[in-house]
């Protein structure tokens, strides 16, 4: 017995849960006050087709009276942590699988209810009672199946799917309907007839495993109710550690490419300190209208400074910009591993060693880049965004 739990609109339904005011009123989130594209939206809002991706001014001529709420991720990334928390007291199986959804193995627990209903009424309860916020749940016999019952009866639903119910309830379903059918897997199960879940048993499972692996395997289960992934209740280590921010378009002036640069290298740097990792190659972008102009930089050693990583970026900037209007900065810390491998030999190496120790304990306390490098005085103003790998411990604790 698998449980989804999909909290609803949960950006906007924090904001109109902290400004009561804003209750039953169309509510919109953008990333800051300077935010231009809605992340999320309340229900009163997608009520006047309004949607995740859509320009503020367009929402705005659909629904003038919309409020817009500046996005608050570590408020967010808090009210999150609280239901994971809350969420173990139903069972102690459970995989944090987002910021706002969550997976429960039920299967060791089920003699403590009576049946999946009572089940479902408890984890909704809990969760409100822990947050004061709705969700909605899916129960089924699997993690897929589980997850497409979970958005059937939203907002504040519960769905239960008994798995030898599951293939026949699945049936008529497109397949990219399911999570982890992209359009691209749609478009090559098309090719050989496969729409809808109930044509998938019309080819062998041989098939899509040629194509695509153990993915194959499992997609070909999935449609027919049986996926067989179990819950992952480990944080695996990173094989990248990386921070990008969108820019103003067409952003010309080399000083400020510079500050998104130093900023992005220096939440790496701190990000790989404060989990005791380094790396020696780094990814360092800037997306053109053309496309990405992009290098793998190595500074000849392991390392998690972020002056070393900016440096790398300056370089970058010399060789490979030509003046053209950038629109985002990636700087991405590849093959990263744990361990320190600091030259004690070096009188600088030490050096930098304790002004970054100093540092990250001064903004642990008070605050990301309460102390930070002089650039970084005029960083952009828009806030940090929640990775859609967000985890709430361990290094997938980003925002």
């Amino acid at each position: 017995m698998i449980a989804l739990v999909d909290m609803d609109c949960f950006f906007a339904q924090i904001e109109q849960h902290d400004n009561p005011d804003w209750r039953e009123a169309p509510v919109a989130v953008t990333n800051g006050e300077l935010g231009t594209t809605i992340i999320t939206s309340s229900y009163e809002a997608r009520a006047f087709g309004i949607h995740t991706g859509m320009r503020l001014k367009q929402a705005r001529q659909l629904c003038p009276m919309l409020i817009q709420a500046p996005s608050r991720p570590y408020r967010y990334a808090a009210v999150s942590s609280r239901i994971m928390e809350a969420l173990v007291d139903i069972t102690p199986d459970v995989e944090v699988f987002s910021v706002d959804e969550a997976f429960l193995d039920l299967s060791r627990c089920q003699q403590l209810y009576q049946g999946p209903k009572d089940i479902g009424e408890r984890i909704k309860h809990k969760v409100f009672s822990s947050s004061g916020l709705r969700c909605s749940v899916g129960i089924s016999g699997d993690k897929t199946t589980a997850k497409y019952a979970a958005k059937k009866n939203k907002p504040d639903g519960l769905t239960i799917i008994h798995p030898t119910e599951a293939e026949q309830i699945l049936a008529p379903e497109l397949v990219t309907e399911l999570s982890g059918i992209n359009k691209g897997i749609g478009t090559f199960l098309a090719r050989y007839g496969i729409v809808r879940c109930g044509d998938m048993k019309r080819v062998p499972m041989s098939l899509l495993a040629k194509r695509f692996g153990n993915l194959g395997r499992r997609i070909w289960l999935m449609a027919q109710g049986r996926d067989p992934e179990p819950l992952n209740f480990n944080v695996k280590a990173p094989k990248t550690i990386g921070h990008g921010k969108v820019m103003p378009p067409q952003t010309r002036d080399k000083a400020v490419i510079l500050t998104y640069f130093q900023h992005m290298s220096e939440k790496v740097a701190a990000r790989m300190r404060c989990f005791h990792y380094q790396a020696d190659c780094f990814f360092i972008g800037l997306k053109t209208e053309q496309g990405w102009l992009k290098t793998e930089a190595r500074p000849g050693f392991y390392t998690d400074d972020g002056k070393v990583i900016y440096q790398l970026c300056m370089t970058f900037l010399d060789y490979y910009w030509k003046g053209q209007g950038i629109w985002q900065v990636q700087v991405t810390a590849l093959s990263p591993r744990q361990g320190k491998q600091l030259d004690f030999f070096s009188a600088e190496d030490s050096s930098r060693y304790q002004v970054n120790l100093a540092m990250d304990r001064i903004n642990q306390r008070y605050g990301e880049f309460t102390l930070a490098p002089a650039r970084l005085l005029d960083k952009s103003k828009m806030p940090n965004v929640i990775a859609p790998a967000w985890k709430p411990i361990g290094h997938r604790k980003m925002i």
